[in-house]
């Protein structure tokens, strides 16, 4: 295996063209996951035609090194500004943007930026070591049954985050739920909730909403506070976390790798799903889950840890089974198909030098990240200086333009901010909004994936539960639920 990243590495580094690419890829990456509803994905549809002009293994590399870099990016924007370059930065921002509030932004971000380069760096080495056995075990044990079962259990555990009472977190999941109902029933293909708008047939975009329920509620928040004379405007905090601090979080860090890294395997998940699971992990083991969603280092360290230790996991059903682990991977296999390549195990007795450039792209790419985000951090920290009078209207411009351009539909102009004055009401009512996005987000996948194993099962429920990893996970999930409702029974304001 030493072999073959060498002569990879020799090969990503031997060609100037190739060289430019690969630093192309970083920068576009970084700075395109960090705009708000835009992201890496649409810096790679906009690159999608011209890596037809490029050599294979050139254009497969570039969009790899996008993917690890801009998974990064989003969290700059979640945590010093609440607003999610992409929705597997949104769990960042649950404890990122409390710690901003508090001064300790430079923490926040330099935890963000090492913990993205070690979840990322320790996937591509796993990447590299196990694709085939992992990605033809995946095929072989999990299927939507499993995917559901998954969801069900991240569900359960996040359920309890941010809420000012258990019940509330989980009114707050299911508020979410019903959200992503919205839309085209995945079975039937029958609308349900649209209100008489065909633009909503497709569902509530995740894009907007986010932006929504993050960037424009937390505006209307902090100008409440101004007008009422009790703005307090975010502290400069240039100080990284100490070794001491981060090396306490030893524990989180290899969860979330783990975490992130069974997520990504699993075709159609990816990081989203990876980000929470890893955040949810993280309260559930904590001892002291109350302080979670206030300002919590460890919940940025469980986020950035597991998003980004996807990224490397999502290529191993790519490339050894030609299966798409997310939208970026999918575009990845159309730039395969213009070179007249399939990705699959065959890929890796044809074109093995371009397996090994991906592969040694996206471990340097990682590492790019830890140099070039501690230089850049000091730089971006300073945006916390600028009087909100100004910032405010510049974060909802941005935010519009994001929200508009992802489908260019000004409905979902529309949705950012009705989910802006909902998320302003429901903070103020002591609901939780990282809640409302979790169940949005991870609802609509739980119910795709429940569909499918239904008809897989010809709807027999017994031969749903049956499957094992499925069970495990069903029973893990209402466990979880059971022990919320004890404690929220048992808990001294109740018993009084």
């Amino acid at each position: 295996m030493l072999e073959k990243f060498l002569a990879g590495s020799a090969a990503l580094f031997g060609d100037p063209i190739t060289i430019a690419i690969f630093v192309f890829g970083v920068i576009g990456g970084m700075l395109f996951g960090a705009i708000p509803g835009v992201s890496m994905l649409t810096l790679a549809a906009i690159l999608l035609p011209f890596t037809a002009d490029l050599d294979p293994a050139q254009g497969v590399m570039l969009f790899a090194v996008i993917y690890c870099t801009g998974t990064y990016g989003g969290a700059i924007t979640a945590i010093l500004f609440n607003i999610p370059g992409a929705p597997e930065n949104a769990p960042t921002a649950f404890d990122g943007y409390p710690m901003t509030r508090q001064g300790k932004s430079g923490k926040a971000v330099g935890a963000a930026v090492l913990c993205s380069a070690i979840g990322g760096v320790a996937s591509a080495l796993v990447m590299m070591a196990a694709t085939e056995p992992l990605a033809n075990w995946a095929i072989r044990n999990i299927g939507p049954p499993e995917i559901f079962a998954l969801v069900f259990f991240g569900l359960a555990v996040a359920s309890s985050v941010g809420g000012r009472t258990i019940w509330k977190g989980w009114m707050s999941v299911l508020l979410g739920l019903l959200i992503a109902t919205i839309g085209q029933d995945p079975v039937g293909g029958i609308n349900r909730y649209n209100f008489g708008f065909t633009d909503l047939a497709a569902g509530i975009a995740f894009v907007p909403a986010i932006l929504g329920f993050f960037a424009v509620s937390e505006i209307f928040v902090q100008a409440e506070k101004k007008a009422t004379g009790q703005y307090d405007a975010p502290k400069v905090g240039m100080s990284f976390p100490s070794v001491l601090e981060l090396w306490a979080h030893k524990f989180a860090v290899v969860r979330s790798i783990l975490v992130g890294f069974f997520c990504g395997i699993l075709p159609g998940i990816g990081a989203t799903l990876a980000a929470f699971m890893g955040y949810g992990e993280a309260v559930r083991w904590s001892k002291n889950k109350e302080e979670f969603g206030k300002g919590k280092l460890e919940g940025v360290i469980s986020s950035e840890t597991a998003n980004n230790a996807a990224t490397g996991a999502a290529m191993i059903p790519l490339l050894a089974l030609g299966l798409p682990g997310g939208a970026l991977t999918a575009m990845m296999v159309a730039v395969f198909q213009m070179h007249d390549l399939e990705p699959g195990p065959l890929v890796f007795y044809n074109s093995p030098e371009l397996i090994w450039i991906v592969f040694a792209a996206m471990f340097y790419a990682n590492l790019s990240i830890l140099f070039i985000g501690l230089i850049e951090t000091k730089t971006i920290l300073y945006l916390l200086k600028i009087p909100f009078q100004f910032l405010a209207p510049l974060i909802l411009l941005l935010a519009t333009i994001g929200a508009y351009i992802s489908r260019g539909l000004v409905l979902d102009v529309m949705v950012m901010f009705g989910a802006g004055i909902i998320g302003f009401l429901l903070r103020r009512t002591g609901y939780s909004i990282p809640g409302i996005v979790l169940g949005l987000i991870l609802g609509k996948i739980g119910e795709q994936n429940f569909a499918q194993g239904m008809q897989m099962v010809h709807y027999d429920m017994i031969t749903y539960f049956s499957r094992p990893i499925c069970t495990i996970l069903i029973i893990a999930g209402t466990l979880t639920l059971a022990a919320g409702v004890y404690r929220a029974f048992s808990s001294p304001k109740v018993a009084s």
